[in-house]
């Protein structure tokens, strides 16, 4: 589940919020990809991250089972569209050092392996650490754009929380940013949000 890109202290370490794509494998071996904002220590030599997946969610259970998950930083905003919505599937490789695989086309990833987990409802906070690391090109940046179709794909995981009435409100804000700064791949990827926001069932208020 995607979060916020807020920044919070852990005792003396401050620790951001980082969008990422998160691989996990079950018992079987299927993958399952998820968008989700990660606490990460910007600390250069850092090897702490923390995953707070819902309990109720395949990352939470694939995680609890195999100890291990990876992390991957990706430029591709199309990848948190799909990924938020669905469990599309993405090229892969093994990862080199946990069980569990990284995206092909990532920029970069952390392999991690479960440290302590705290499992009270309904929000885990899974303590990793790195254990490998590797890099396949730079990441420049998301523009404006991707940041829009960012908070367009959290509201995608919560139509059934939050007023319709809000939702599309924000929907409209957002489209308006990425109708001035949008490349080919953030308006296909909003297009896909949008598309699937307005589809869903109205399960919630509208007020």
């Amino acid at each position: 589940m995607l979060h916020g890109s807020a920044a919070r202290e852990r005792g003396t370490a401050l620790f951001v919020i980082i969008e990422t794509i998160v691989t996990t494998v079950a018992d079987d071996g299927t993958v399952n990809c998820a968008p989700m904002g990660v606490e990460w220590d910007p600390a250069a030599n850092s090897g702490a991250i923390v995953l707070k997946p819902f309990i109720e969610t395949t990352t939470y259970r694939n995680v609890r089972a195999t100890g291990a998950a990876v992390v991957n930083l990706t430029d591709d905003i199309r990848v948190f569209a799909r990924a938020a919505i669905s469990n599309p599937p993405y090229p892969t490789t093994p990862a080199a050092v946990v069980r569990g695989v990284v995206l092909a086309d990532c920029c970069s990833w952390r392999e991690i392996e479960v440290r302590a987990i705290d499992e009270t409802p309904p929000r885990s906070r899974i303590e990793t650490a790195v254990v490998h690391r590797g890099v396949r090109r730079d990441f420049i940046g998301f523009n404006r754009a991707s940041h829009a179709v960012l908070e367009a794909a959290i509201y995608a995981t919560r139509v059934h929380l939050l007023p319709r009435a809000f939702i599309e409100c924000e929907l409209a804000r957002l489209q308006v940013i990425v109708d001035k700064t949008a490349g080919p791949r953030e308006r296909e990827a909003m297009a896909l949000l949008t598309e699937h926001i307005q589809s869903a069932p109205h399960e919630h208020p509208q007020s």
